[in-house]
């Protein structure tokens, strides 16, 4: 599950009065200077507030203990990206929603695989935030660590499927025999010579931040010179309004947005007639063609002449312009589902019921139980688990959106699109950035308004199921960080965007590229993935322990 990001953090470093920003109070310690071609402005600073109050001079309070340089890493399963990355354990397994392997692996650059979702079971004491998506990640320091881990996990007779857990209940032949057998040996130039690469370019969209400029450059160029370049795969960029096609490289014939243009209409008409909370369309450009509409009960939209039936087929055969806005992250918003509820439930009764076999009894068998007995960050989490406690229907409210269907209809919707974007443009597999934010300073203030900026891409994996490969792809020493700006009021403070340079010590804040491929095809990812691993080989180890 995710923990809020402010839970995750925490920081050691020399006590300071104030960040330079809020105050003019004296600087924070700074971190040694080290060799680069960019002069910057300033030094990053690590500073890690244990708490963020106002005082009476307007100024920003921070305190710390000892000096020490880390970096966030952002992910509930931070420990497990941390031990591996630290050399202290070979592998180490994760429970992720959407961020919860994937960011601690990213941000600690060690290698990942996250199966798709039914190959790995459940029943050991898993609790998905939200069981549809949740899959269990395998962290090491290389994929042929992980393809080893992989393949340990097997049961001898049953294989990977689990009796307790039905989503393992997928054909056999989506399985392989071996993964490890499938890790590239032998890695040489040309090795990827004839392999069709599509580049997901809305991975990369900055969305004007300063702050993802330097990790998106980097991926970029990484992926021209060890994939294209060295390994001399073809690469296949897709397109996007926000991004600037690279000459050098082939365009998709049929891209993301093209995709989802043919197949929304047939799969999940219902998301052209979403609305915003304030009952304003999602997609306007969809309301000002069609006819008025009643979009939800009592709520019409609509001033062109076309039916909502013809427009959707004109749009499915391309024979009208997709509404701008029609994109991998819009169609992603999703409403909760009440599967916690009824997992969480499933989990205490089936708990209570194995230790009654062995002899013991356990009284944490429900909901009350758990929140009487529980510890809890605030009030507003406390009151968020008793929301949960007192939902006694596993549907929505009747007439709302129904958060389990959609899950299940947006599964198939994201599928087909990306076997759309791989069988229309033959290629083999797809290869994107993780994210182009690097890891936050721990208690420093966040990029403000990206999310309504970002494409945000990864959560296409999550949501439809597939097997990912994160695999190291570098460091960039360069940053652009956020920082808190006092009020007009003066009792509060607000996230801005720096324009300013921090240079970072190396090997600098690590990035990783994520390779995916069709369902059935994890052979092919796992070649691909672990040629470019051996090839680039940017994974720093840690200095030996004094």
């Amino acid at each position: 599950m995710h923990l809020p990001r402010w839970n995750a953090r925490s920081r050691n470093c020399s006590s300071v009065k104030a960040p330079a920003q809020a105050s003019a109070a004296s600087s924070p310690k700074l971190c040694p200077a080290v060799k680069s071609g960019v002069k910057p402005k300033r030094l990053r600073t690590f500073i890690a507030p244990r708490s963020i109050t106002p005082n009476a001079g307007c100024a920003l309070r921070v305190s710390c203990k000892r000096k020490r340089s880390c970096s966030a890493s952002l992910g509930s399963s931070s420990g497990s990206g941390v031990s591996v990355s630290a050399n202290l354990v070979m592998a180490s397994l994760g429970e992720e929603t959407r961020m919860s392997t994937r960011g601690p692996a990213n941000h600690n650059a060690v290698a990942l695989i996250l199966p798709h979702k039914a190959l790995l079971g459940f029943d050991g004491g898993a609790i998905g935030a939200d069981i549809y998506c949740d899959r269990t990640g395998i962290l090491c320091r290389t994929l042929d660590d992980c393809s080893k881990v992989l393949d340990a996990l097997k049961d001898t007779e049953q294989g990977y499927y689990d009796p307790r857990d039905p989503y393992t209940t997928v054909p056999r032949s989506s399985v392989l025999a071996s993964y490890h057998q499938h890790i590239a040996r032998h890695v040489g130039a040309g090795f990827l010579k004839g392999v069709r690469l599509g580049v997901i370019r809305e991975s990369m969209i900055t969305g004007g931040s300063k702050a993802a400029e330097p990790i998106t450059k980097a991926a970029a160029q990484e992926i021209d010179n060890v994939l294209g370049e060295y390994l001399q795969a073809t690469l296949v960029e897709s397109s996007d309004p926000l991004w600037q096609a690279d000459t050098k490289h082939e365009k998709m014939q049929v891209d993301f947005r093209i995709a989802l243009a043919k197949l929304v209409p047939i799969f999940m008409p219902d998301i052209l007639f979403r609305l915003h909370p304030d009952g304003q369309p999602v997609f306007p450009e969809f309301a000002k063609h069609i006819q008025t509409t009643e979009f939800a009960p009592g709520i019409f939209h609509g001033g062109g002449t076309m039916k909502p039936m013809d427009y959707m087929v004109a749009l499915s055969d391309l024979k009208i312009t997709p509404p701008s806005n029609l994109d991998v992250s819009t169609i992603q918003q999703q409403i909760l589902a009440n599967g916690l509820r009824f997992h969480i439930s499933q989990y205490l009764s089936r708990r209570a019921d194995d230790w009654q076999k062995i002899g013991l009894q356990e009284t944490l068998s429900d909901w009350a139980s758990l929140n009487q007995r529980s510890k809890f960050w605030g009030q507003d989490q406390y009151a968020s688990f008793k929301n949960w406690e007192e939902i006694n229907d596993p549907r929505n409210p009747l007439g709302g959106r129904q958060g389990i269907n959609e899950r299940i209809m947006l599964r198939e919707l994201l599928r087909r699109v990306d076997m759309m974007v791989i069988y229309e443009n033959k290629l083999d597999a797809l290869v994107r950035l993780h994210t182009p934010l690097p890891p936050g300073l721990i208690g420093g203030a966040d990029e403000p308004g990206l999310i309504d900026r970002l494409r945000y891409e990864h959560f296409f994996g999550p949501n439809a199921g597939l097997t990912e490969i994160l695999v190291p792809a570098g460091y960039v020493q360069v940053a652009y960080d956020a920082r808190f700006r006092l009020e007009d009021n003066c009792k509060s403070y607000a996230f801005t965007a720096s324009e300013e340079p921090t240079l970072l010590p190396q090997p600098g804040l690590p990035f990783s590229l994520v390779f995916r491929t069709e369902p059935g095809k994890e052979d092919v990812a796992l070649r691909i993935a672990s040629s470019y691993e051996q090839a680039s080989r940017r994974r720093v180890p840690p200095p030996a322990f004094s």
